[in-house]
């Protein structure tokens, strides 16, 4: 096995990175290592139009360390009474890449999201003609659906259908978490997903059994270990379909460690480490750049980046916590010592 690895500098195309003090603190831990990130929209309230991801795009420059080599790519927040003129100008001057849609109550932030797909069918219909690509959280809101079900019923009920009335749509299943999601994308066309480095790593077990560890919840939840070996397979596979998304999500402990704790994972300051140690296990290690540093870009048809990033194999432990003015935010533990660290 190689000691050194060298890829084109990394993008990470599902970010949180909040706003104000946190997003000063966390934002320096994704540029780090990463060249571009997709960042969410969903503040409170949400980035709904093209002026307000201008402004936070502004807002998340200005939170970078000097001498920085990061750009940040903007999604608006998919509402039932977004203006399809509006996406598309932001789309056309360059001030957004994607726009996300998230159901109503699925996660995060997430209250403004869309209840009635009807209603958002002339925003998608102008997309789908200009070539903008969708962003979707992939589960279903409806209390009667098991928890762990809600991404394969979001598929059969919404998603396919969806897809099937605006065929030229270009969309991206986010966070994909189950062997539906994954053989999904491999039959369709105009469709990719992102897979997050925690997915690639626990299954629900690490969540439940023993005691409930409140920093592996997430949304979508991870699910049973047959679901995360397809994420793997489909990761380490070369399938120019699957991309790094990392979801990282800051939330300070005391959001976390609550009784109705918050979902996230916070993985932007070890990602790498992580995912340079899976492919190594998973005999894949060449594959890695594509999944997180090629695919991606490809789909959302920009450049490649110019820049590379060294990996080496020795053991690498991560920061336990980043201290923010709103208390500390735990960094993803993986249950293990990543054998490979990013060379600084």
């Amino acid at each position: 096995m190689t000691d050194r690895l060298t890829i084109t500098r990394p993008d990470d195309w599902h970010l949180h990175l909040r706003d104000g003090a946190m997003l000063a603190n966390v934002a320096p831990e994704t540029a780090r290592h990463f060249a571009r990130a997709l960042v969410m929209p969903n503040l409170v309230p949400p980035v709904v139009t093209g002026a307000q991801a201008s402004a936070y795009r502004d807002r998340i420059l200005a939170a970078l360390p000097a001498g920085h080599d990061f750009t940040p790519l903007m999604t608006l927040y998919l509402t039932e009474a977004t203006d399809p003129a509006d996406v598309v100008a932001a789309h056309d001057t360059g001030i957004i890449t994607a726009v996300k849609l998230y159901p109503a109550g699925a996660t995060t932030n997430s209250a403004s999201g869309v209840r009635d797909m009807d209603r958002i069918r002339p925003v998608l219909e102008a997309m789908a003609q200009q070539g903008i690509p969708l962003c979707v959280h992939g589960e279903v809101t409806d209390p009667s659906v098991d928890i762990f079900d809600r991404e394969a019923v979001f598929i059969e009920t919404i998603f396919d259908p969806l897809r099937r009335a605006i065929p030229g749509l270009r969309v991206v299943l986010e966070h994909v978490t189950t062997s539906d999601g994954i053989d999904y994308v491999r039959a369709n066309d105009n469709i990719a997903a992102t897979i997050t480095t925690h997915h690639l790593v626990i299954n629900r077990n690490h969540i439940l059994a023993g005691g409930i560890r409140p920093h592996y919840y997430c949304l979508p939840v991870a699910k049973r270990e047959t679901h995360r070996q397809a994420l793997l397979d489909a990761a380490t596979s070369g399938d120019s379909r699957f991309f790094l998304g990392t979801d990282s999500a800051p939330h300070p402990d005391k959001a976390k460690l609550a009784p109705c704790g918050c979902a996230g994972c916070f993985t932007a300051s070890n990602s790498m480490a992580i995912l340079a140690h899976m492919f190594a296990q998973a005999d894949a290690l060449e594959r890695l750049e594509g999944f997180a540093s090629l695919h991606g870009a490809a789909f959302y048809g920009v450049e490649k980046n110019s820049g590379t990033l060294t990996l080496v194999r020795e053991p690498y432990e991560a920061p336990r916590q980043i201290d923010t003015p709103e208390g500390p935010v735990t960094v993803f533990d993986p249950g293990f010592t990543p054998d490979w660290r990013v060379a600084e």
